[in-house]
């Protein structure tokens, strides 16, 4: 093998090996939770407003948003039935609470391995002038399967100013490896009112 066929195919050796772990790395895309891209399932209730959506995920996932009593969960399975039944669809915060509409997957090339979403838990010890509660914003990262659906980290929106690259991390570092129902949640960067707040029990 002379000289030029030798750096060639170092060449060569070197692209295939940055080609694998391009497919490898990690990076994020979004979806929408939003009711009008979603599919509403059955009827709002009558009496309390209550309501069930499906929405689009990514890599043939999706997600369940049920909303009761002022109160949202989040979960993500590959149905409707197998999200109903993951941890994350038991989860309640005790505080009135909502989710953004935007979540962020986090993937390894194409395999999404957690979510990332922004909440806003109600804080009844600060009104507004209308006498309703302000709200507190936080971070959740959720992990995905293979195995369980449920929370790994929360992190303090307010009191992080770099919340979400906090999340980020905490989802890359943590939710692969997170065993739901062993591993107790993960509070990352400095504790706010909205940690606080959605950890009262």
């Amino acid at each position: 093998m002379n000289r030029i066929t030798t750096i060639s195919f170092a060449v060569l050796m070197t692209c295939i090996g940055l080609s694998g772990a391009e497919a490898q790395s990690v990076g994020s895309s979004y979806t929408s939770t939003a009711p009008k891209d979603c599919r509403q399932i059955g009827k709002p209730s009558a009496v309390d407003g209550s309501s069930t959506r499906v929405c689009p995920g990514k890599d043939g996932l999706i997600v369940l948003i049920a909303e009761d009593d002022l109160r949202e969960i989040v979960s993500v399975g590959r149905n409707r039935k197998a999200a109903s039944e993951e941890p994350a669809a038991n989860l309640w915060f005790a505080p009135f609470n909502s989710s953004e509409t935007t979540i962020e997957w986090r993937a390894a090339g194409a395999k999404p391995f957690a979510i990332i979403q922004r909440w806003h838990i109600a804080d009844n010890s600060d009104p507004d002038k209308q006498g309703r509660p302000n709200t507190k914003a936080m971070l959740v990262v959720t992990r995905l399967p293979p195995g369980p659906v449920c929370h790994v980290a929360y992190v303090d929106g307010i009191a992080n100013p770099n919340a979400n690259e906090l999340a980020r991390k905490a989802a890359d570092d943590l939710a692969r490896g997170f065993a739901c129902g062993k591993d107790e949640v993960k509070i990352i960067g400095t504790r706010g009112r909205a940690v606080e707040l959605a950890t009262m029990r």
